[in-house]
C-alpha cells in the first residue's frame, strides 16, 4: 500500500478528504451515491487516517460496488494520495504467448498438446479458428465425408422461406383502401351499443408462404454433388412446412416422406433406399413429364417456387425437356435452376438439355458450395 504523500496531508481533515476523494472517483467514471459517500465519511472518523491501508480498505468497501471498478479505484487512490500519475510511469510489457485452438463449432475441443517448455511469466492469448468460413467457398466435389456432415449442419441454419402469396383467409385489419368492412363483426358490436354502429371492423386477405418444390437430379454425372444436395433438401424439408422433394433419374421418385425425420442419418438412409436409380442414367424430359402429369400441373406446382438441382445433362430428347419446362414454367410462380457446373471457368450452357430448358428458367445460379446455396435461399425468398 503506498505511503501517504503531501497531497493527502493537505486534505487531512476528514470532511475535505471524503469530499475530494469522492469527487476524484466520480471524475474517473465511478458512480458513487451520496449514501456511500456519507458512509465513507463516518468510516474515516473511526480510522487512523495516517495509515494508508486503513484509507484504502475503507474506500474500497464503501465506494466501489462492482468488481470492474476496483482497477479504476486503485489507480485513483494511488494518484490522489501520492501525487504520482501512473500514466507517467514506464510499465514493462510482459511477454505474450499465443496458443492456437481449433473450434469445430460443436463445442468439442481437442486435448491440449503436451509441452515440456517451462512456464513463463506474462500474458497467454488463445486464438481460436474455425473451418466454417473456408467451407463456405469449398466445392462440394472436393469435400470429405466429415466436411459434408459439417456442411449439412450449416445448411440446417438456412431459412428457406418462399415469397408470400395472398391467402383466401381473412384477418382483422385497420380501415384502408385495401380492406373491406366486416359487416358481421360490426353488427355484433353495434348490438352491444343499442344498435348504433359506433365502431366499425375491417378485414383483409392474409398472407402465406408459397409452396417450395425441390427436384434433385441423382444421375451419375451429378454424383459429386447429389449427396450434398440431398443434405440441403433434407434441411429444407424439416426446416419449414409446404416443401416437396423429388429425385430425378431414370424415373421420378417422391422422397418427401423419407426426409421428414429430423435424424439426418436416418433420413438419408431412407431416401437412399427409396431412390433405386442413384448414380444411374438420367432422362430429365421424361421424369419432368411424369411430374407435370401426376403432381405439378395438377396442383403441386401451381403458384409454387420450383427449384431444379441438376447439371443439365440429359440422355433423352431435348425437345421433350423443353416442352415439359414450358408446361412447368406456366404453372409455377418461379423456376430456379441450380447448376453446380456454372461455377466452372468459361462455362456455357452448351449441353442440349440445358440449352433447351434455359429459356423457361427465371433464375439460373451456381450450386457448388455453401455460399451458392445461401444465394439460393435469398432467391427463394425474393
Amino acid at each position: 500500500m503506498p505511503e501517504l504523500g503531501p497531497h493527502q496531508q493537505a486534505v487531512a481533515d476528514p470532511d475535505r478528504l471524503a469530499v475530494s476523494f469522492v469527487r476524484a472517483l466520480r471524475d474517473a467514471g465511478i458512480t458513487v451515491p451520496v449514501g456511500n459517500a456519507i458512509t465513507y465519511y463516518h468510516a474515516l472518523g473511526e480510522l487512523d487516517v495516517d495509515r494508508g491501508s486503513s484509507l484504502y480498505w475503507a474506500g474500497r468497501a464503501t465506494l466501489t460496488r462492482k468488481p470492474e471498478e476496483i482497477p479504476v479505484y486503485n489507480r485513483v487512490f494511488t494518484e490522489f494520495f501520492t501525487g504520482i500519475r501512473l500514466a507517467d510511469l514506464a510499465i514493462p510489457t510482459p511477454p505474450v504467448e499465443v496458443h492456437l485452438a481449433f473450434d469445430d463449432d460443436e463445442g468439442d475441443e481437442p486435448p491440449p498438446a503436451e509441452d515440456d517448455t517451462p512456464e513463463r511469466d506474462g500474458i497467454t492469448l488463445q486464438v481460436r479458428f474455425s473451418n466454417a468460413e473456408t467451407l463456405r467457398e469449398k466445392d462440394f466435389a472436393m469435400c470429405s465425408t466429415d466436411e459434408l456432415d459439417e456442411a449439412r449442419r450449416l445448411m440446417s441454419e438456412l431459412r428457406l422461406f418462399g415469397a408470400k402469396r395472398r391467402s383466401r383467409r381473412w384477418r382483422k385489419a385497420k380501415g384502408s383502401a385495401t380492406t373491406r368492412l366486416d359487416l358481421r363483426r360490426t353488427v355484433r358490436d353495434a348490438l352491444r351499443a343499442s344498435g348504433e354502429p359506433i365502431r366499425r371492423s375491417y378485414v383483409t386477405h392474409g398472407e402465406r408462404h408459397r409452396r417450395l418444390v425441390l427436384l434433385l437430379d441423382v444421375s451419375g454425372s451429378m454424383e459429386p454433388y447429389s449427396r450434398a444436395f440431398l443434405r440441403f433438401v433434407h434441411a429444407a424439408v424439416v426446416g419449414r412446412t409446404k416443401v416437396e422433394a423429388f429425385a430425378l433419374g431414370t424415373r421420378l421418385t417422391r422422397m418427401t416422406r423419407e426426409l421428414q425425420t429430423h435424424d439426418p442419418d436416418a433420413a438419408l438412409n431412407r431416401a437412399a433406399k427409396a431412390v433405386v436409380d442413384f448414380s444411374g442414367g438420367t432422362r430429365l424430359g421424361d421424369t419432368l413429364r411424369v411430374f407435370n402429369n401426376q403432381w405439378g400441373v395438377r396442383g403441386m406446382a401451381r403458384g409454387a417456387i420450383v427449384v431444379i438441382l441438376s447439371d443439365g445433362w440429359d440422355r433423352g430428347d431435348p425437345k421433350e425437356l423443353g416442352e415439359e419446362m414450358r408446361r412447368l414454367s406456366r404453372a409455377a410462380f418461379r423456376v430456379i435452376w441450380v447448376n453446380p457446373l456454372k461455377a466452372s471457368p468459361g462455362y456455357a450452357p452448351l449441353a442440349q438439355g440445358m440449352a433447351a430448358a434455359l429459356p423457361y428458367v427465371d433464375v439460373f445460379i451456381e450450386g457448388h458450395s455453401l455460399a451458392s446455396l445461401e444465394e439460393l435461399a435469398k432467391e427463394i425468398a425474393a
